[in-house]
């Protein structure tokens, strides 16, 4: 009895230690929170997303986690109570967390670079604290002692002076010993991504020979340590285009052994959901990879809470596709998975980036700056600058992303943080008012400003519904800003209890459309040719262009063919008065006869002669004073006929303008 109770203790000791050099794995008492049915009672509305697959990967990246805590950030459950973060994320519907490991984020003192001072040893916590909730774990490897991203790709300073081989042995050595520690440590980790938005750099090397030696080094390690996890390659910037393929086609040419490209998709810069979906099917269908969005988040409020500015605001200069509010939040959630799942072949996930990342405090940001200082809960510290003098040295600050995380400012959970759950199963509540959309309107410096009577309430399900506003302006407040110049202003207003507001454009209006053809098309211009000229296009050429990219270009070899009329019609434009300006350039016109002219009703009106003598001498032609009545037709354009010195002319027009100078 005794001899059998020592055989089978020794065969559970020798199952228990399988894992050789990296040490017997800790056992983790695994309490999987992740609920495996609707979470009840949430009141965000969310559509289910049709098709998910049960191993479809709902992420959240948590790197900034224990740096929070450490700052005394505490975090709640829904039920009000205090609780282990991770377990709210798992109660939440989140089945996969992601951690950032850089190699070595502290200056020669061992003060932390800040970001969440992301080492190993955190990255293994906070893998005990997912994997005890049955969450499992994604690995982001930098490949840099602190960020690492399109802008900037810093070697380790430790690896700064080694030749390529050195360092794509260091590479292997590295991922090889963090994923080790993990291993050790009980994490179960499902896939481990080498580099992090790796746009044509890598680890300080810009060339793909040795690009692809540090990425084929660390996939090495990868399958080595956990030879069932999937390796990740990671990039940014979809609506680039052609830059997908182009990246995907370097990894192919060099054989890089990797199962999943990834994306970043922010919306606020990384274009529409439809182009994300086709540049990572073009890339799963030409080389058989899965597909996945890396990272993606959305701000639920407009304001800031650390008292260190946020990337995303109202001021930002971006457009909103959903409002910043929690439902705003939860939508933009649901609408990029339900994109990975429904319009992409091989989309097997999604994460959340740094949905924890809050507020360490509210009194005052020297306070604030104390804690981001000493445990590295901003986004950089001052220690920093050693590093990465440029950028972090000169701009260390707080957190720039607690509007976009998924907890308020106490830590408290918001009710977007459910929808990792609901998108499984659906919560399609009573549709109602979510927010109201701003109103933008441009006003002619010479017009009236008429503010809209209605706008667009903001409905749960995203959708746009017209309600009367009220504005906070008296006529004489309206007419003051028509005769004041040109200028901005900005008018409050509510509607249907919200507040919203109207920003309102003062300037002199072009009443052309495509007036400098920087749509790249020549429509709504019309083109007449009299000769036969050998190229007569619009061209994108931002050097031969008066401004933008685009303009109006025409050539030909054969003497006297270039011969045209440029025309656009303006329908019924508003009584009053108006001028009418175009510009040429050119060369090579022998006797030309070129001028701009205005037709009222089919009838020319005015006409001013213009000419071309050389390579960027631009000549402007400008009428003024011409009458139109109501209901008037209005034609302007350009005659271009020259004869050539020897042979045809060339040139190019560009920046039209139609404007009302005086309105009956």
């Amino acid at each position: 009895m005794i001899h059998s109770m020592k055989k089978a203790l020794a065969v559970t000791l020798m199952l228990a230690c399988s894992l050789g050099a990296a040490g017997c794995a800790e056992r983790i008492k695994v309490e999987n929170a992740i609920p495996d049915s609707r979470i009840e009672g949430c009141g965000v509305y969310v559509k289910k997303v049709g098709n998910m697959p049960e191993d479809f990967i709902l992420g959240m990246d948590a790197s900034s986690v224990i740096a929070e805590e450490q700052s005394g950030v505490r975090y709640y459950g829904f039920s009000g109570e205090e609780q282990d973060v991770f377990k709210t994320l798992a109660e939440s519907g989140v089945n996969t967390v992601r951690v950032r490991v850089w190699n070595d984020p502290y200056d020669e003192n061992g003060r932390g670079f800040g970001g969440g001072n992301c080492d190993i040893e955190k990255a293994v916590e906070i893998g005990r604290r997912a994997t005890r909730y049955g969450m499992e774990m994604l690995i982001d490897f930098h490949l840099s002692d602190f960020w690492a991203d399109p802008g900037k790709q810093m070697a380790p300073r430790a690896w700064k002076d080694m030749e390529i081989g050195q360092k794509a042995q260091a590479v292997h050595d590295h991922v090889s010993d963090c994923l080790r520690q993990l291993k050790k440590a009980g994490v179960k980790v499902r896939m481990v991504q080498i580099g992090n938005e790796t746009n044509g750099a890598l680890c300080g090397e810009k060339r793909w020979s040795y690009i692809q030696l540090l990425m084929q080094a660390g996939s090495k390690a990868c399958r080595e340590v956990f030879p069932d996890a999937l390796v990740a390659l990671h990039f940014a910037n979809p609506e680039k285009a052609g830059s997908y393929m182009d990246y995907a086609g370097k990894l192919s040419e060099y054989g890089v052994d990797y199962d999943v490209f990834a994306s970043s998709y922010y919306p606020y810069w990384h274009g529409t959901l439809d182009n994300l979906a086709e540049v990572l099917n073009a890339v799963s269908d030409a080389y058989g990879k899965k597909v996945m969005v890396m990272e993606t988040s959305y701000a639920y409020t407009d304001e800031d809470s650390d008292f260190s500015g946020n990337t995303i605001s109202g001021e930002s200069g971006i457009t909103k596709a959903y409002p910043f509010t929690v439902q705003g939040q939860a939508n933009c959630v649901r609408d990029v998975t339900d994109a990975v799942v429904n319009r992409m072949k091989n989309g097997i996930g999604v994460f959340y980036w740094e949905g924890a990342w809050i507020s360490v405090g509210s009194e005052s940001w020297e306070k604030n700056h104390e804690l981001w200082e000493k445990y590295g809960s901003g986004w950089a510290s001052s220690y920093a600058a050693g590093y990465d003098p440029a950028d972090a040295g000169k701009y260390y600050g707080g957190c720039a992303v607690d509007n976009q995380a998924m907890f308020d400012p106490d830590g408290r959970p918001l009710e977007s943080l459910r929808v990792f759950n609901l998108m499984r199963f659906g919560n399609e509540t009573e549709l109602s008012a979510d927010a109201v959309s701003d109103a933008f309107l441009t006003c002619d410096l010479n017009g009236t400003i008429a503010l809209p009577e209605t706008v667009d309430a903001i409905m749960s399900d995203n959708s746009r519904s017209p309600i009367p506003v009220k504005w906070d302006a008296t006529d004489a407040e309206l007419e003051a800003m028509s005769t004041g110049g040109a200028n901005t202003y900005t008018i409050k207003g509510e509607a249907g209890g919200f507040p919203t507001v109207c920003r309102v454009k003062v300037e002199e209006v072009n009443y052309l459309e495509n007036p400098g053809f920087e749509t790249g098309e020549l429509a709504p211009w019309s083109i007449v040719e009299f000769g036969k000229a050998d190229q007569l296009y619009v061209e994108n050429k931002p050097t031969d262009s008066l401004s933008g990219d685009w303009h109006m270009h025409f050539w030909s070899a054969a003497s006297g063919s270039v011969d045209f009329e440029l025309s656009q019609t303006v329908a019924s434009p508003a009584p009053g008065t108006y001028k009418f300006g175009i510009s040429i350039m050119g060369g090579d016109g022998g006797e030309t006869d070129i001028r701009a002219f205005m037709l009222v009703n089919g009838e020319e009106t005015a006409s001013v002669p213009l000419k071309i003598t050389g390579y960027n001498n631009w000549d402007g032609a400008l009428i003024e004073g011409v009458e139109i009545g109501e209901g008037d037709e209005l034609t302007v354009g350009i005659r271009v006929k020259c004869a050539g010195e020897g042979n045809g002319a060339w040139g190019k027009i560009d920046d039209a303008f139609l404007n009302l100078t005086v309105k009956k």
